[in-house]
Order: C-alpha cells, then sequence, then structure tokens
C-alpha cells in the first residue's frame, strides 16, 4: 500500500500579504489593541524588512478591511479601528450606502430586511428592556406629541425612537443592523408629512411602548408590524412616484 506524500508546503505569499497578514494576526491575537497605534511606515519598513511602498500596500489594505484607521496630521498615523458595536453600524450602513447609491440594491429591498429584524427586535424589547428604556421611550414620545410635523427633529426623534427599541432588545449586534438599517431608509424623512400621517405614526409608537410596557412580546409584534407596514407603504409610493418623475424628464430632455 502506497503511503501518501507528507504534506509540508504552504501558500507562498508576497511581501504586502505577509506584512498585512501578520499585522491582522497582531490585532486578531490582542497583541495590537483598540486604538493603539501602529508604528510609523519607516519603522515596520525596518521591522519587516521590507520598502516603504510594501508597508503603504498592507496598510491600505488593513484600511479597507475596516481593521485600521488612518488619521492625518502631525498627531495622526494608522490606529486599530475601535471593535465595538458603532463599528459594526458603521461598516453595515457605509456598506449599504454604498450599494444603494450604486443602484446595485434596491431601496423596497433594504426597507423589507429592516421591517423583518425590527420584529424580533421589539420582541426582545417587551421581554428585556429596563426602566430606563422605557423612560427613555416615553420622553421619546412627549417630544413627538409636543412638535409640528415640520419640525427638522422629526427624522432625529424618529431614529431615536427605533433605536432605543433595538438597543432594549439585548443584542447588540441586532441593534447595530437596525439602526444601520433605519438611517439609510430614514422611514419619515421620505413620508409627506401632513398632520394626519403625524397623528397617525404617534398614535403607532404609543402602540408599540404600551405593549413593550406591559412586557407583551405578541402585542408588540402586532404593534411594529402594523407601524413599519404603514411606513413602507409611503415609502414606496415616495420612491415609485419620483421614479416616474425622473423617467418623465428623461423623456422630455
Amino acid at each position: 500500500m502506497t503511503k501518501s506524500a507528507k504534506t509540508i508546503g504552504s501558500k507562498v505569499l508576497r511581501p504586502r500579504q505577509q506584512v498585512e497578514e501578520q499585522i491582522k494576526a497582531a490585532i486578531f491575537s490582542g497583541a495590537l489593541r483598540s486604538g493603539d497605534r501602529l508604528p510609523g511606515e519607516v519603522e515596520l519598513a525596518r521591522q519587516f524588512a521590507v520598502s516603504r511602498t510594501t508597508i503603504r500596500e498592507a496598510l491600505r489594505s488593513l484600511s479597507t478591511q475596516n481593521l485600521i484607521v488612518k488619521t492625518p496630521g502631525a498627531g495622526g498615523g494608522s490606529f486599530v479601528r475601535s471593535a465595538d458595536p458603532s463599528a459594526l453600524r458603521s461598516a453595515v450602513g457605509d456598506s449599504v450606502h454604498t450599494l444603494l447609491a450604486l443602484g446595485s440594491i434596491a431601496f423596497e429591498e433594504v426597507a423589507l430586511v429592516r421591517q423583518h429584524l425590527e420584529v424580533p427586535s421589539v420582541r426582545l424589547a417587551a421581554t428585556h428592556r429596563t426602566d430606563e428604556d422605557l423612560g427613555e421611550l416615553r420622553e421619546i414620545l412627549d417630544l413627538q406629541k409636543s412638535i409640528s410635523v415640520d419640525d427638522e427633529s422629526v427624522p432625529a426623534l424618529d431614529e431615536r425612537f427605533h433605536g432605543t427599541i433595538a438597543r432594549a432588545s439585548g443584542n447588540r449586534v441586532l441593534a447595530s443592523f437596525v439602526s444601520a438599517l433605519h438611517i439609510e431608509t430614514e422611514p419619515v424623512h421620505y413620508l409627506d408629512l401632513s398632520p394626519e400621517v403625524g397623528r397617525t405614526t404617534v398614535r403607532q409608537h404609543q402602540q408599540i411602548v404600551r405593549a413593550i410596557d406591559d412586557r407583551d412580546p405578541d402585542a408588540a409584534e402586532t404593534a411594529m408590524v402594523e407601524h413599519l407596514t404603514y411606513l413602507r407603504e409611503h415609502l414606496l409610493a415616495y420612491h415609485n412616484g419620483h421614479e416616474d418623475e425622473g423617467a418623465r424628464t428623461d423623456r422630455t430632455d
């Protein structure tokens, strides 16, 4: 019986890849922690015995992977990116924003995914919410009831409302995704905020908060689905109307 040959080799990496993999390994192992400043290009080139061009290419690749951030100026340099949930939210938001801008994904796809994520989010919030979470939601409701629909703070308050529910779920990954998708779809920003729409939205928010207060996941889900369906119908009508308007403009140009 013929013995199989022993595997003694591994993929040979180019200098840039070797530098990149070693820095990445230092980050993942904890040798380099969030916020740590990497040595300068000259020092890294000396340590790795490669050119500064190779170092720059490796750092550029690590920056693209969101593992480091490069800051210009006298006190700048390359720093290990902060590894917290806000970094995940930013990464997801930036990616979705780019894909939407390029037309690679459709707005309604993002709005639908957001709806599917906010349902488990509000169910978890009804179970895990704290008194502090509930207090913040009530504060937001009071502000929403006290301002007019054309107040410039309306979109920010809506984002804060849904973000607070997501954080109250206790799942930071879920909260990051909900927040990122909410920012990109900006529901209230796109609505025709007539007084009637404003009153309906606030009333739906009250129903959601009541269910969270009662720790009733089923009621919270029902209220959230009603609210998001209402928003989605208005959002799609807005986008379809603007697409039709754009098409008419193209034909007349």
